[in-house]
């Protein structure tokens, strides 16, 4: 577990940038923590980098997934926020992107114990002089951020 201090969005900026470069079709990050927290400005910036350029980027609150098309497998920008049960993932396809898509999900408790083992999970918290990041998950994604972080 690695807890990182996000001072300015340009160090939230800076970490999706470092960390989009690793990512391939078939990760998922599990962005959890309470409205406000940088959620939304991580994976902004993380599509961006992806993509290499600015993209417009808007908050898949509304419509719950947002795609973009990377050349290495597609990116799922999905914010379950106002799902009601975990059976409404499956109606998403969120399932089957889970395998062949870099999946960014806000709200992932809405998954319930659908959540993918593998997932890299990353809990953001918003402290009165900084933001910060607590970062988690299997052996293999910790050996996969050495160096980046």
């Amino acid at each position: 577990m690695i807890t990182i201090a996000l001072t300015t969005e340009t160090d939230t900026a800076e970490l999706a940038g470092r960390i989009a470069g690793i990512l391939a079709a078939g990760d998922t990050l599990l962005l959890s923590g309470e409205i406000g927290a940088g959620k939304s400005a991580f994976a902004r910036a993380l599509i961006r980098a992806r993509l290499g350029r600015m993209e417009d980027v808007p908050s898949p609150t509304f419509t719950l997934v947002q795609t973009y098309d990377d050349p290495q497998g597609d990116i799922w920008h999905c914010d379950l926020y106002r799902l009601t049960h975990p059976d409404e993932v499956f109606e998403l396809g969120l399932d089957a992107a889970f395998a062949t898509a870099i999946c960014l999900i806000e709200w992932p408790d809405r998954l319930g114990t659908d959540a993918p083992a593998n997932a890299l999970r990353m809990a953001f918290s918003a402290g009165a002089a900084a933001h910060s990041v607590t970062i988690d998950g299997p052996p293999a994604w910790l050996d996969r951020l050495k160096g980046l972080l």
